[in-house]
């Protein structure tokens, strides 16, 4: 079936969501997503960044959907048309949700491990506003160990699930999870055991946000400053592939994470003896430097690049706006 998002038309199997056929086409018109994750299911439709304005609904019903929608949940339909960043209302919605999600989020940034990698940041930087209007105090929580590698900061979380998901599904038993309701909520383990198992260490990748932070990096360095290298070895555990990111200064390396995709996702979840166990040099096999987005801070310094030309500067899809917007003003 055929879906056209931001005036781009493109062919997606039928179940397709909205925001992974707008991954098919790439660029600038996929919408962020801050609780979605590919590889869990289950995942998505909590923090609402992701929505998107259905103009048309299908060829058998071409009428448009009275409001946005999550992009993560809504399967495409034949003939569907969508706006995202052609869509002014979208863009303000998308700016009061990041608003809502930096309510009671610290301004820790310059302090926080994930600074550099983190999306709320990146979201914030492309739709947050100048200041504020929030003038009420602020929830906080204390910090708690949830684990010997796994610190908790649940001031900064900002309720995607992720981690709840990551241990349901790829751990042999949950031990944590949301607790109370409303904005009591908060994830947290009901009697403050500990985090243990084999692959415990995930929940560090999939969140977001600078909420789970592994111990054994806390403070060291900021992730700019150091250099991403991809390695693998021979792992021992029947689910773990061995193939990580090294982060090295100088010599030594600082942390092992699961190598992610552009999207910011595992592509394949790491056990915890590959990601605390092993950060000597001789204990892998190297490939290589680990190609970064030259978007990102970390590329600084350390890569060549050529730029690659983004949609917005898309002569096709700035026509095919252009089109769209009469279309719209028509009616």
């Amino acid at each position: 079936m055929k879906v056209t998002i931001d005036g781009i038309p493109v062919d997606v199997e039928p179940g397709t969501t909205i925001l992974n056929a707008a991954r098919q086409i790439g660029g600038d018109i996929v919408p962020p997503a801050m609780c979605y994750y590919s590889k869990l299911e289950g995942s998505g439709g909590k923090c609402r960044t992701c929505l998107v304005k259905v103009s048309k609904g299908s060829e058998k019903d071409p009428r448009p959907m009275p409001k946005l929608v999550a992009s993560c949940r809504t399967t495409v339909m034949d003939g569907m048309e969508v706006q995202n960043i052609t869509s002014p209302e979208v863009i303000e919605a998308r700016k009061g949700i990041v608003e809502m999600l930096l309510i009671n989020h610290p301004l820790d940034c310059p302090i926080c491990d994930q600074a550099g990698e983190c999306d709320l940041q990146n979201l914030g930087f492309e739709h947050g506003a100048v200041k504020t209007r929030y003038e009420f105090d602020r929830r906080t929580f204390e910090k708690i160990d949830i684990g010997d590698k796994i610190q908790l900061h649940m001031t900064r979380c900002i309720l995607c699930y992720r981690c709840v998901f990551t241990a349901d599904q790829i751990t042999d038993h949950r031990i944590h999870g949301i607790l109370n309701r409303g904005d009591h909520s908060e994830i947290s383990t009901y009697i403050k055991a500990a985090v243990d198992n084999d692959f415990s260490g995930n929940v560090i990748d999939v969140c977001p946000v600078g909420a789970l932070t592994d111990k054994t990096f806390r403070f060291k360095n900021r992730v700019w400053f150091t250099k991403p290298v991809d390695a693998h070895r021979d792992c021992d555990h029947e689910k773990c592939n061995g193939k990580v990111t090294l982060w090295y200064k100088g010599e030594e390396v600082l942390r092992v994470t699961a190598r992610k995709d552009k999207y910011g996702e595992v592509e394949e979840f790491i056990c915890n003896t590959c990601r605390f166990d092993k950060k000597k040099t001789s204990d892998w096999v190297i490939e290589g430097p680990r190609k970064i987005s030259h978007k990102s801070v970390i590329s600084a310094n350390h890569y060549e690049f050529k730029p690659l030309p983004v949609v917005k500067t898309n002569p096709q899809l700035m026509e095919k706006n252009k089109e769209q917007f009469e279309r719209d003003t028509r009616l």
